[in-house]
Order: structure tokens, then C-alpha cells, then sequence
């Protein structure tokens, strides 16, 4: 059962109170609790980027030395898993990551939930990465020139390698969503269960460890979206 925090509860209160006054009738939430979180997560997204880049200077402050080492972090981990070419690939894989791992921390604030915790969160993140770098290996070789790289090094063994492909490639999604969601549902179920048997020291160790795991499966999302991008758009399979 989906954990309904107390803010989507005001939230979904205010939008049956201004469908009432406009004759609408609403029977039950109008909006599930995570589609709220989620859309929090990427207003405060918007809001915090909209704000900090409003004065960025030759000498950065520490808001935009931090804003850098961000962008930094990206560009290495492209270079890494893909190389220079992938750079072009960094304002998608960066705001999915920062979205990813902004959805994991907000189960950590006061009547708060992770839409991450969710399945439909991590679903269709993985679902968007999916479709993408099979859209970038067509975009680059051309729909037949990807398709032929699903048959493997010799035309004569495409009967063995395109189902073997298939599944590989369709076994993507899946793996990214369960990672994804059993580690963060998993963490907030915990946190959950020990503040109500322990409301204040108790829970911090649990919450400590929650905001590494948290950043960690953003980064692991971002990696393994990296790594399929990679395999998309390389020259040779």
C-alpha cells in the first residue's frame, strides 16, 4: 500500500475543494500521492537551477563552484562509460539523474514520501532510457544499419543472437525499475517503521546511510543508462 504523506493529503484536500466550487464532483485522491512528490521534486528542481545560474561569474561562488562540480561529475562519468562523443548526451542524463536522486531524498523530509518508492516512478524512468538509446543507435546508424547489430558478428549466427538480444535488451527496464524501486522502498519502509517505534535518535543512523543509498542509486541508474547509450551508438558490436 502506497504511503500517503500528509502533504499530498492537503494538497489532493485544496484540488477537491476548488473542483467542488467549480461544480465537479471528485471521489477519492485526484491525484496519486507520488505523481505529487514527483512533480515537487521537479518544481524544486527548476526553482533551485533558476535561481543559482542567475549570477554566474568568472569566479564562482560557492553556490556555482558547486553547480560546476555537478556538471563535472557528469561530464566524467560520460567520458568514462562513453567517451567524448557521449558529452552531447549530458543534459539528458543529468537532469534524469538529478530527478532520480532529488525522488530518493524526499522520503527523508517531514511528511514527505520517495515517488521513487513507487513503482510506476522507476518505470517510467527506465521505460524514457529505453526508449532514448534505442532512438540514438537509429538516429546514428540508421534503422536497418541497428537493427544488423542485433544479429551478431556473422549473418549465419543471427538466428542464435537476435533472440538472445531481444531479451537482453527488454530485461533493461525491468532490471533498472526493481533496483531502483526495492532499494528505496525498502530504505523508507525502514525509516518508517523505526520512527514509529522510536521517533528521534533512533532514526538517524538509518537516515544517514539513507541519503548515501539514495545518491548511490541515482548514480548506478545514471552509470547503467550510460553503459546502454554506449553499446547504442558505438561503431563496432
Amino acid at each position: 500500500m502506497e504511503h500517503n504523506p500528509l502533504f499530498a493529503v492537503w494538497i489532493n484536500g485544496l484540488l477537491r475543494s476548488v473542483a467542488g466550487l467549480a461544480g465537479i464532483r471528485v471521489h477519492g485522491d485526484p491525484l496519486p500521492a507520488h505523481v505529487i512528490m514527483a512533480f515537487i521534486a521537479t518544481l524544486a528542481l527548476v526553482l533551485f537551477f533558476k535561481l543559482t545560474v542567475k549570477n554566474l561569474s568568472l569566479f564562482p561562488a560557492r553556490m556555482q563552484a558547486m553547480l560546476e562540480s555537478i556538471y563535472l561529475f557528469f561530464r566524467s562519468t560520460v567520458d568514462d562509460m562513453i567517451g567524448h562523443e557521449g558529452r552531447k548526451f549530458i543534459p539528458v542524463l543529468g537532469t534524469l539523474g538529478l530527478f532520480i536522486a532529488s525522488c530518493n531524498l524526499l522520503g527523508l523530509l517531514p511528511e514527505m514520501a520517495s515517488p521513487t518508492a513507487n513503482l510506476n516512478v522507476p518505470a517510467g524512468c527506465a521505460i524514457f532510457i529505453f526508449l532514448y538509446y534505442h532512438a540514438q543507435g537509429v538516429k546514428k546508424h540508421g534503422f536497418f544499419g541497428y537493427l544488423k547489430t542485433f544479429a551478431g558478428p556473422k549473418w549465419w549466427l543471427s538466428w542464435l543472437f537476435f533472440p538472445i538480444e531481444f531479451i537482453s535488451h527488454f530485461s533493461r527496464p525491468m532490471s533498472l525499475t526493481v533496483r531502483l524501486f526495492c532499494n528505496i522502498f525498502g530504505e523508507d519502509l525502514v525509516i518508517i517503521i523505526i520512527v514509529s517505534l522510536v521517533p528521534f535518535v533512533a532514526p538517524l543512523p538509518m537516515m544517514a546511510m539513507a541519503i548515501f543509498t539514495s545518491l548511490l542509486q541515482a548514480y548506478i541508474f545514471i552509470m547503467l543508462s550510460s553503459v546502454y547509450l554506449a553499446g547504442a551508438i558505438a561503431s563496432e558490436h
